[in-house]
């Protein structure tokens, strides 16, 4: 008898909230780096979590990813004419390792914000 092959990987399906997770790509010098080693920086919603990052980027980007670390980056306290002083807003950065022979296209997600 001829043995089936299951597919137990499950089908991922895009939720409403899972374009949330994702608010934008970060583009510096250190994300430029990172993108020649197969890595990606988002910055996420502020109650995303590693899996809630690595489940979006499976969905929307059709990419599992090999690892993901988050940062919060807190805001600075500035001053403001001398007078007043004011805090910058924190942020939460996705860090996200790709597969060897993974590629993502941020340009387009980019322009259409």
């Amino acid at each position: 008898m001829a043995e089936k092959k299951v597919n137990t990987e499950k089908k991922l399906v895009a939720t409403a909230g899972v374009y949330d997770i994702l608010v934008r790509p970060v583009v510096s010098e250190k994300s430029a780096k990172l993108s020649e080693s197969n890595g990606v920086v988002f910055e996420v919603a502020p109650n995303a979590t590693k899996s809630d990052v690595a489940r979006a980027m499976q969905v929307i980007y059709g990419v599992k990813p090999t690892k993901v670390n988050i940062v919060i980056t807190k805001g600075k306290v500035k001053t403001f004419r001398g007078r007043s002083t004011g805090k910058q807003r924190d942020i939460k950065k996705a860090y996200v390792s790709l597969p060897a022979d993974a590629t993502v296209d941020l340009s387009v997600e980019a322009q259409s914000k």
